[in-house]
């Protein structure tokens, strides 16, 4: 005869409903209530509390069942809940005539009231408890992790009561470690101990993630049903957040294997994921009151939130020194171009960085290796397979041979890190084999047997330590050593971007012109790139969601390359604003573009006029499809007409129709900056903004000289000023405190991003677009300090220098081009700043520049 049962594999625990077995465990009762308080469930013991029979409740107002000013008082609490994860508790409440007093968990499934009790322990209700400021202080005296988890352990202790009282920390696959114990003497240690993650399966996981606090007073109490079981859409009561939710018999059986009476759990949550539990044993039943398991909950939480924090503050320790590494490693290439094919010099460099056994470096097709790991052809096949991985990631992995079973990879773990895109090259960090004895908490494939819970995988018999050797495994990469590997990664991109740059410049130093052009286009590509770092910096201000934050940036961003697709097409000769117009309507609205209408002869802006007229309609466009005429499917249009007035100067008006209301809004965000000083700011035009009822108003100006006529000569090409570069380092203090700072700047966005910067680090700053209105502003204020752009559109601000160095003011030249561009002057001793602005770029030249004392 076949065997017609059930396949069994460690999936099956995977599947067992734990939170619908349709009972609780019986030192308390259940009423489940509907949203007009009548009784819909209850447990069968409720006599035992309330003296009424369960099928006598069923049905009635849960007013007829305990006191008019309990039900009050409940209506109150549920008035706090704001999600169906939130349990609220009720101690010491009178629910009869008699004055029974009674604890209370309250909290909301789907359109019930689960309301469960339990008779309040008075005799325990007077016992003393540890205050937790004492604990949390005990906690915070712990100079280690490990301390800082054994004292968690034995303060968990003092307050539960249990026999046994283990940290228990989960790793990336669902395995666990005891990691901390406090036990009575006399019952052995499972300290040290792993369990595979079968012991708690993943709804078990995803269970103590929502409901912190779990508590199984006696594993020989008899569980006591909840009726009726079904509702009358067939559905059972979900009992996730029950305090009293009865317990699997897999669990049950395992806990009796292990001589268990009662236990306790405490999800210790980290981050937003369940980084462990308090695991609580006792060797008999044990109920702590409610009060108490109130206290213990909330000291697992504060537990948790001392422990991310001190997580957080050793990665960022770690990282800080990682940064330290990078910027010498940075420093080195810069000034002897081969080491970056030396890989025992690369080896040395970043040991202290993320520690490895041996190192590969894959640059245009040339090979260097080092130390542990694969040899050239076998690294030259990994290689192949690291290309098809997602463009400049970092790839980490822990067990090589079962990734790249055909490649002879002399390693068992790597960490790739990619430092180009095109073509793919590669440092790859390589860490060998760790031979390691592992103690398993008992045989961690957990035999399969047919026992008393039907086909399903029975607990393990035996908890004695169960060895099992690891192989083919390294230690794994951890999650600050992939962050680190990214700042390694960003570095060395950048130097070998400079190195490429200056191969390039090299070859080419006998054509002038093309050594010129090759400036002008590396000036170009900073400034576009400090452009977006300037938009970042400046988006993350407004109160948004982190959707919607990447979403601002993807259209301001898009727009741009939209726009700059566009004037390099001609050689960044001037473009049209039509097809500008057109571009930004097309990628927005899509098929409703007919609800936008232009009117007005083609113009071609010169490239710096077209970047910011881009950003402007840009943000135009993406208000009024939010909050204007374009939202939504009704009916409201845009209309926009320009012309050339009579001295050639371009005149635009938009006037959005048939929208909602409109009112000046209270606030005006990054999107609205733009839209009001751009044009002003960058092109020294015009721009007015009005909020009409009827709609959105807007005219600007631009000024003739960024206008051409199609078909006419275009005017000379003007260089924006701007560069790029890494995100800023955080800084101490601020060394610029009580000083005076004059910054030239004529982008918008740029200068708002260098007025950020010195602000953070205590200056005082006016920011000026031109040589005309900063020799105004010189008239008229003294300054301890200047920062000069050097090119400021068809200018440069070499006049400012004059005149600040007849008044002995020090000022320093910032350049996207090069020393040699900003000190092609009567100044060539000034001192020169690479730009973008940045925390870290300005805070390093400080330490190299002496700036004067204030008062």
């Amino acid at each position: 005869m076949s065997d017609l049962r059930e396949p069994v594999d460690l999936t099956n625990c995977d599947r067992e409903p734990i939170h619908q077995l349709g009972a609780i465990q019986p030192f308390g009762f259940l009423l489940a209530v509907s949203l007009d308080w009548m009784v819909t469930r209850a447990s069968t013991n409720l006599s035992e509390f309330l003296g009424v029979e369960q099928a006598d409740a069923l049905g009635r107002p849960v007013s007829s069942l305990i006191l008019p000013e309990a039900v009050h008082t409940i209506r109150n609490k549920l008035t706090t809940i704001r999600s169906s994860d939130v349990v609220e508790r009720i101690f010491d409440i009178a629910l009869l005539p008699d004055q029974s007093r009674f604890d209370l968990a309250v909290h909301l499934q789907e359109n019930l009231v689960i309301l469960e009790g339990e008779r309040c322990q008075q005799d325990k209700r007077n016992a003393p408890s540890l205050s937790m400021r004492s604990m949390m202080s005990r906690l915070d005296q712990t100079e280690t992790l490990e301390a800082f988890f054994r004292e968690g352990a034995r303060q968990a202790r003092a307050l539960t009561g249990f026999d046994r009282v283990m940290v228990y920390r989960f790793d990336e696959g669902g395995s666990g470690e005891v990691v901390a114990e406090a036990a009575r003497s006399g019952i052995g240690s499972f300290l040290g101990l792993h369990y595979p993650a079968s012991d708690i399966p993943v709804q078990a996981r995803a269970l103590y993630l929502r409901n912190l606090f779990r508590i199984i007073a006696d594993v020989d109490a008899m569980p006591v049903p909840v009726l009726p079981q079904l509702d009358e859409q067939g559905q059972p009561l979900d009992l996730s957040m029950s305090v009293l939710r009865s317990v699997s018999p897999i669990h049950i059986e395992y806990l009796k294997n292990m001589g268990v009476g009662a236990s306790l759990s405490i999800s210790i949550v980290v981050d937003g994921k369940l980084w462990g539990l308090f695991a609580c044993h006792h060797y008999g039943p044990r109920l702590p009151s409610a009060q108490i398991r109130s206290t213990a909950e909330l000291f697992g939480q504060m537990f948790a939130s001392r422990l991310e924090s001190r997580e957080r503050r050793l990665a960022l320790d770690y990282e800080t020194k990682a940064r330290r590494i990078a910027d010498r490693l940075l420093t080195s290439v810069a000034d002897n171009a081969s080491l970056l094919d030396d890989p025992a010099w690369l080896i040395e460099a970043l040991a202290d960085a993320v520690p490895a056994d041996g190192i590969g470096v894959w640059i245009n097709g040339r090979i260097a290796l080092a130390g542990t790991g694969p040899d050239e052809k076998a690294f030259a096949a990994l290689v192949r397979h690291l290309n098809r991985n997602a463009g400049g990631r970092i790839y980490a992995v822990d067990r090589l041979g079962e990734t790249y079973l055909e490649i002879d990879h002399g390693a068992a773990g790597m960490l790739a890190i990619p430092i180009s895109r095109s073509p793919r090259d590669y440092v790859v960090l390589f860490r060998q084999e760790l031979v390691r004895t592992v103690r398993w908490g008992g045989d961690p494939h957990k035999p399969v047997e047919y026992g008393p819970n039907g086909p399903r995988l029975t607990p393990r018999k035996s908890f004695e330590a169960w060895s099992e050797l690891v192989r083919g495994r390294s230690l794994p990469f951890t999650e600050a050593e992939r962050r680190v590997a990214e700042t390694i990664r960003v570095t060395l991109i950048e130097v070998v971007l400079r190195l490429t740059d200056e191969a390039s410049m090299a070859r080419q130093m006998a054509n002038e012109r093309q050594e010129l052009l090759i400036a002008e286009l590396n000036h170009r590509v900073r400034n576009i790139l400090s452009l977006i770092t300037g938009i970042i910096r400046q988006s993350q201000t407004t109160s948004v969601s982190l959707g919607d934050y990447i979403r601002q940036l993807e259209g301001r961003i898009q727009s741009l390359a939209r726009a700059h697709d566009q004037i390099t097409r001609d050689h960044w000769a001037p473009a049209s604003l039509r097809q500008l117009l057109s571009a930004e309507t097309a990628a927005y609205l899509g098929k409703n573009a007919q609800r936008f209408r232009m009117s007005g002869e083609d113009v071609l802006l010169d490239p710096q006029a077209f970047s910011t007229a881009a950003l402007v309609f840009h943000e135009l466009m993406t208000n009024s499809a939010k909050y204007g005429s374009l939202s939504g499917a009704g009916s409201g249009t845009v209309e926009l007409d320009w012309h050339r007035d009579d001295e050639g100067n371009l005149r635009i008006g938009w006037r959005e129709k048939d929208g909602p209301p409109v009112a000046d809004p209270k606030r005006h965000g990054f999107g609205s900056t733009i839209i009001r000083r751009s044009i002003p700011y960058d092109l020294g035009g015009k721009a007015e903004v009005r909020y009409m009822k009827e709609g959105l108003e807007a005219d600007f100006f631009i000024p003739v000289r960024y206008v051409n006529a199609v078909g006419s000569s275009p005017l000379p090409d003007v260089a924006p000023a701007g560069a790029a570069q890494s995100a800023a380092a955080s800084v101490n203090g601020e060394p610029l405190s009580g000083l005076k700072i004059l910054l030239v700047e004529n982008n918008l966005i740029i200068a708002m991003d260098g007025e950020d910067i010195l602000r953070r680090l205590g200056a005082e700053v006016t920011t000026v677009p031109s040589v005309a209105e900063a020799m105004e502003i010189l008239a008229d204020q003294s300054f301890d300090f200047a920062l000069l752009d050097v090119n400021l559109g068809d200018e440069t601000s070499f006049g400012i220098a004059d005149r600040l160095a007849a008044d002995g003011v020090p000022f320093v030249f910032a350049t996207g081009y090069g020393e040699g561009i900003a000190q092609a002057n009567s100044h060539s001793d000034a001192p020169v700043l690479q730009k973008p602005y940045t925390t870290e770029g300005i805070t390093d030249f400080l330490a190299r520049v002496q700036l004067p004392k204030r008062g």
